[in-house]
C-alpha cells in the first residue's frame, strides 16, 4: 500500500529542523535532526532508543509542532492488544440506541445500523490512518508491549490499512510520520528493527544540557543553570536506581528558580531534592555527592560575591 507522502519540496532540512526545534526549547544534535528529516523524506518509521528521560517522547511532540500537524500518541503497556490500539464499539451508545428504537416502536435494529460509523470509537492507530494530513504517530515505549503486539505492528507498518469486519478495509489517506520509542526494558525483534530507521538517544553533554536549560527556562540565572547541570551529571555517574533525565534537570532548575535561588546551596538542595531524585535509596546514596557539590557552589558564590 503506497499512502501519500509529502512532496520533496516540503521536506525540511536537518538544519531547518534544528532551528525550529530550538525555538520550541528542544536542542537537537545533527544526528537526531537528520534521522527525523529522513522520517519525513523516506516515509519510514524511526526507532528512538535510549535511557528514560533523554527526550525521545519530546522529540516526537516537537516534530509534530514543527510540521504543524497532529500528534497521535499510543502509550504501550504490558497486555496491550491490537483491538485496544485500533478501535472499539461504543456499547453504551449502542444499547441506548436499541432501547430508543424499542420505545419508539421501530422494531428491530439492523446490524448495519448498529455497527456503523457513529458508534465506532477510533483509538490511536485508526485515528492515524484516517487523518487527512499526515500526523506524527508516536508509539511510545514499544518495549513495554509483548511480542504479539509487536508482530501486529509489523503488518500495520507494512500495509497501512486495517480491517474492521463490520465496515470493511480502511486504508491510510496519508502515511503517518511514525516515531517508536524504547527504553530497552526488553529486546525488540529483528523484524521490527529492520523496518525502522534507528537512532540511539543518549544523555546530552554538559554543554547541550546547559543549552536546554536556557532554552526552556529563559530567565534562569546563568550560575544556577551551570551548577544544576554539573550536579545532574555528577548524579548520573552514581549507580542510581533511577538516574535523572533531562526532564528532572529542568524540574530541578525550575524549582530552585521558584525559591528565588541564584546558586546551588545545601538548603536549596534539601528543599528541592524530590524534583531530581525520585527514590529514597537514590537520595541516600547521593547525599555525600550533593554535600560536596553544595560546598563547592557555596565557595564559588562567596569568592564571586
Amino acid at each position: 500500500m503506497n499512502a501519500a507522502r509529502p512532496a520533496p519540496d516540503a521536506w525540511p532540512t536537518p538544519a531547518d529542523l534544528q532551528e525550529a526545534f530550538l525555538t520550541r526549547g528542544y536542542v537537537a544534535d545533527d544526528a537526531l535532526a537528520t534521522a527525523l528529516r529522513l522520517v519525513v523524506a523516506l516515509g519510514k518509521p524511526l526507532l528512538l532508543e535510549g535511557p528514560a528521560g533523554v527526550g525521545k517522547t519530546e522529540a516526537a511532540k516537537t516534530l509534530a509542532a514543527t510540521l504543524g500537524t497532529r500528534l497521535i500518541r499510543l502509550q504501550c503497556y504490558e497486555g496491550l492488544d491490537a483491538q485496544s490500539a485500533l478501535y472499539e464499539w461504543n456499547y453504551a451508545r449502542q444499547l441506548l440506541h436499541l432501547r430508543a428504537a424499542e420505545l419508539g416502536g421501530q422494531g428491530g435494529v439492523s446490524d448495519e445500523d448498529l455497527y456503523s460509523e457513529r458508534f465506532l470509537m477510533a483509538r490511536p492507530l485508526l485515528q492515524a490512518i484516517r487523518e487527512e494530513q499526515a500526523p506524527v504517530l508516536l508509539i511510545d515505549e514499544v518495549d513495554r508491549a509483548d511480542d504479539a503486539f509487536e508482530a501486529f505492528l509489523l503488518e500495520l507498518l507494512a500495509e497501512w490499512q486495517i480491517t474492521v469486519p463490520e465496515l470493511g478495509t480502511i486504508e491510510a489517506r496519508t502515511r503517518p510520520h511514525v516515531i517508536l520509542t524504547s527504553n530497552r526494558s526488553r529486546e525488540l525483534s529483528d523484524a521490527l528493527r529492520r523496518r525502522c530507521l534507528y537512532h540511539w538517544t543518549e544523555y546530552p553533554s554538559r554543554a547541550q544540557e546547559l543549552a536546554i536549560v536556557h532554552a526552556r527556562l529563559p530567565g534562569v540565572n546563568g550560575t544556577l543553570a551551570q551548577q544544576v547541570t554539573n550536579a545532574v551529571h555528577a548524579l548520573r555517574a552514581l549507580p542510581l536506581g533511577k538516574p535523572p533525565g533531562v526532564a528532572e534537570t529542568l524540574d530541578w532548575a525550575a524549582a530552585l528558580v521558584s525559591l528565588h535561588a541564584d546558586h546551588l546551596d545545601a538548603p536549596g538542595i534539601r528543599a528541592t531534592l524530590g524534583a531530581v531524585l525520585k527514590l529514597r535509596e537514590d537520595q541516600l546514596l547521593a547525599a555525600p555527592t550533593l554535600q560536596g557539590l553544595a560546598a563547592q557552589a557555596a565557595a564559588g558564590h562567596q569568592s564571586g560575591a
